[in-house]
């Protein structure tokens, strides 16, 4: 079992470190907020005062940080992990953070002698909490390899993209499609009503057919047909429609700095903005429907 330090344990950095305790690892922890320094210490994770404290004697670090600059810092900032932590340990990257943030970390990380792997993850909290995320993972083999068993001890599906910054291209390309997918399910929802056609009626055949997809299968943005999904609890979020606007603006991002057209991601992002500054950014990302249906 190794010696772990996770720096940041918020919804998702949380869970995933008490899974890790589970696991048998020694874990050591750090969050800017009390209120989750002190549900990790209930789960059994050791409190760190910093981040560089958490790090000193770890020969594995984690990160679940909001965006790139907190990752840059936390890794390459004075006072930082790169700073304090053991030759030879290893860098895992769980962040959702732009391409060019992750691979100037992994090139930092690499001038110092370490070895990291951006490693985004899909599944939310729910996945957190049972242990059963994907992970897309960049980065060197050898350093793929080390990382495989510490993320299986927080997820079910483990996936090298390839080489760093690819776990992120791979997260932010999926979220794309999702965010496009739910404004089409969503739509189609709409117009169904619109024509007299049972939500049920539609689900039971689409699901089925040509417009079969996770949105409509998984995570059904009307009540009724899929039991488990957010539109049966309010919309209340496991997946916010302010993280959703994020991963589609990475996307965006992404697609500028690469001369990638993405036209329809573009429009995804813009209705999820209009979504957000409509005082909903902390409802499922699902609710986009009340906004399209005009509620």
């Amino acid at each position: 079992m190794a010696n772990v330090a996770f720096i940041g344990l918020g919804n998702m950095g949380g869970p995933m470190a008490a899974n890790l305790v589970k696991a048998g690892h020694r874990v050591a922890g750090f969050d800017m907020m009390a209120e989750n320094l002190d549900k990790a210490k209930a789960a059994g994770v050791a409190v760190a005062a910093s981040a560089a404290e958490a790090a000193r004697d770890a020969e594995v670090v984690v990160t679940m940080l909001p965006a790139g600059q907190h990752v840059r810092d936390v890794y390459t900032g004075s006072g930082g992990v790169m700073a304090a932590v053991r030759q030879g340990a290893l860098l895992i990257d769980c962040s959702t953070v732009d391409v060019e943030s992750a691979r100037a970390v992994a090139k930092a990380a690499a001038d110092a002698g370490l070895a990291m792997v951006d490693a985004p993850v899909s599944g939310g909290v729910g996945g957190a909490t049972a242990g059963t995320l994907t992970f897309m993972v960049g980065g060197e083999e050898a350093a793929f390899q080390r990382a495989e068993p510490i993320l299986q001890a927080m997820g079910k599906t483990i996936v090298h993209a390839g080489a760093s910054g690819t776990g992120q291209a791979a997260k932010i390309c999926n979220n794309m499609i999702l965010g496009i997918s739910m404004i089409a399910v969503s739509e189609a929802f709409v117009l169904a009503k619109s024509l007299g056609l049972d939500a049920q009626k539609l689900f039971d055949i689409a699901s089925k057919s040509s417009g079969q997809c996770w949105s409509m299968t998984s995570y059904c943005p009307v009540p009724g047909p899929v039991p488990t999904s957010p539109a049966n609890r309010d919309y209340q979020a496991g997946f916010t429609a302010a993280m959703m606007l994020k991963d589609l603006r990475l996307a965006q991002q992404a697609a500028s700095q690469s001369g990638a057209a993405t036209p329809l991601g573009a429009e995804a992002a813009s209705l999820y903005a209009l979504f957000c500054n409509g005082g909903r950014s902390g409802v499922d990302f699902s609710g986009i429907i009340k906004m399209i249906a005009g509620e």
